[in-house]
């Protein structure tokens, strides 16, 4: 390219910039603030505490025994989960592993029942498997997955001539893998294992159904003992900044190395290696691996269906309409969240794809805060805000799907920006040229092109509100029971088979929405080809 062209292409881009509608960029920066209110209550709210409570506080013996829980069990279960998820993504796509396929399948599906739901499955199986131990198990076996699938996509995607110069200079298979595999799979290990160590950070339901105390769990207890949110506020302060500390500890790892090829090339398969008399264990590991995350979950909900309601400790009998009552109000939360966190998505992603530049990079990261704050510190501090500020919307439905907005507003972004990615930007510039105004364009051109990635990104945030629990029992107003609240409340109180058509319809309902999400996300896959 000459030096012309680049200084044209430049200067278009500049112009681009300066172009930016007001509106999309106001809309944008109204989202931005969105995400970051409940963050500023809380530190604001901390600020006030006071110097000498807050000491009070945070140097009782309790803060330190909370400290000690939440460290061990971030990084145990980050460690577990990276050790199976890594060790079944490497036998599913490098080993010629009988069944593969249904074993890549079997791997993802745990990702799909909520760690609370497994909870439950475990306690009603035995209650020895509280504390430490259960915990482990219960978070190590639900947060897997979201080291799987990055790094069985990074096998996928890795270029194979490099293992076979490895191998023809004469390393072995394990010295292969640490010296040349798994300084690749570096960025996604690391980032699979930041996103288990937020999620144990900020989960709720399962530690306090297994009686083990976090941070979450007791930020929780200290508001419903008080209802006065400094003290909550606090330890709410603590939990970000451990969170943040996640955020910066991943960083300094994976530095600024780059893991990019200049040059594709052909793609090829990858290396499999064949596993002889290994693969007997290896499958009986994989079998095991799925009994625990799938088989117990489901097998003990299906035993406790099958229960009378005298069979359940505390006895609560379950009537049709309260069953459908929940799936109801699950279901329209569901998709209220899951319409306007799409919909409050879509000025910054459309921000981000077609204006780049460093307005939309700030509040492109201003939205990710929310990814390392629990969901419990912008639930508390979405209820300040309700006593002291928005009291009509206190206990509202309108309230609560806000909340779930404000939650899971990272999920869409990623998902909206990769389908308006696939929208080809020339239909748009000839739109543009024919009359149609930015909205107009959006409205006629953009979104129905990018409309299988939408519906994916809708698909993963009713997921994520369907399965939600610490905000819902926070803000679900009086009379609102969700099937995820209602499972959470029944096993609180031992009432198992109570307990267990909310659980089976919850996992199912997950299971559909994942079914969905998947298929939307093949359907965008194919619209990228085609385009391209």
């Amino acid at each position: 390219m000459s030096a012309a062209a680049v200084s044209t292409t430049a200067e278009h881009r500049s112009a681009s910039r300066r172009r930016t509608p007001f509106g999309l960029l106001g809309a944008a920066v109204g989202v931005a603030l969105l995400v970051l209110l409940p963050l500023v209550v809380t530190l604001k709210q901390a600020a006030g505490f006071g110097l000498d409570n807050a000491a009070e506080l945070l140097l009782r013996p309790l803060v330190g025994e909370l400290a000690l829980n939440t460290l061990l069990i971030v990084s145990t279960s980050t460690i577990a989960c990276a050790v199976i998820g890594t060790a079944a993504a490497w036998f599913v796509e490098r080993t010629e592993l009988p069944g593969r396929r249904a074993w890549a399948v079997l791997a993802a599906v745990p990702l799909a029942v909520p760690p609370f739901i497994t909870s439950y499955a475990w306690v009603s199986l035995s209650q020895s498997l509280q504390d430490f131990l259960g915990a482990l198990l219960v978070v190590s076996t639900a947060y897997y997955p979201m080291i799987y699938l990055p790094v069985a996509a990074a096998l996928r995607g890795m270029d194979p001539a490099l293992e076979e110069s490895a191998r023809s200079l004469g390393l072995g298979p394990w010295a292969c893998f640490r010296r040349v595999i798994l300084p690749q799979l570096k960025p996604a290990l690391l980032g699979g294992m930041l996103l288990v160590a937020l999620g144990v950070l900020s989960e709720f339901g399962a530690f306090a159904l297994l009686r083990f105390r976090t941070f979450t769990t007791e930020i929780y207890a200290e508001y419903r003992a008080s209802f006065d949110g400094s003290g909550a506020a606090m330890l709410a302060s603590v939990l970000m900044l451990l969170c943040l500390v996640c955020l910066v500890a991943e960083f300094k790892v994976r530095g600024m190395a780059r893991y990019d090829r200049l040059d594709r090339g052909t793609r090829r398969a990858p290396v499999r290696y064949a596993l002889g008399w290994f693969k007997w264990p290896v499958l009986i590991g994989f079998g095991a691996l799925t009994l625990i995350t799938l088989g117990v979950p489901l097998g003990m909900i299906l035993y406790w269906l099958m229960q009378h309601g005298d069979a359940a400790i505390t006895p609560v009998e379950v009537s049709a309409e309260q069953l459908l009552s929940s799936t109801g109000a699950s279901l329209g939360l569901g998709l209220a969240g899951a319409l306007l966190t799409t919909v409050l998505a879509l000025p910054l992603g459309y921000l981000l794809v077609r204006y780049p530049g460093r307005i939309a990079t700030v509040l492109e990261r201003v939205v990710y805060l929310a990814q390392g704050v629990p969901g419990i510190v912008i639930a508390l501090a979405v209820v300040s805000l309700a006593i002291h500020v928005f009291m009509p919307l206190y206990q509202s439905a309108t309230m609560l799907v806000c909340t779930y907005s404000i939650l899971f507003l990272p999920l869409a972004l990623v998902s909206v920006r990769a389908a308006l990615v696939q929208a080809e930007p020339r239909l748009e510039d000839t739109a543009r040229s024919l009359g149609l105004n930015w909205w107009q364009t959006l409205w006629r051109v953009t979104l129905p092109l990018a409309g299988p990635g939408l519906g994916a990104a809708a698909a993963m945030v009713f997921i994520a509100v369907v399965t939600e629990l610490t905000a819902t029992l926070l803000l679900a107003p009086i009379g609102t029971d969700t099937l995820a609240k209602e499972v959470w409340v029944d096993t609180s109180a031992l009432a198992f088979a109570a307990a267990a058509p909310y659980a089976a319809l919850l996992v199912a309902i997950s299971l559909c929405s994942t079914w969905l999400l998947m298929s939307l996300f093949g359907k965008s896959a194919v619209l990228d080809h085609t385009q391209r």
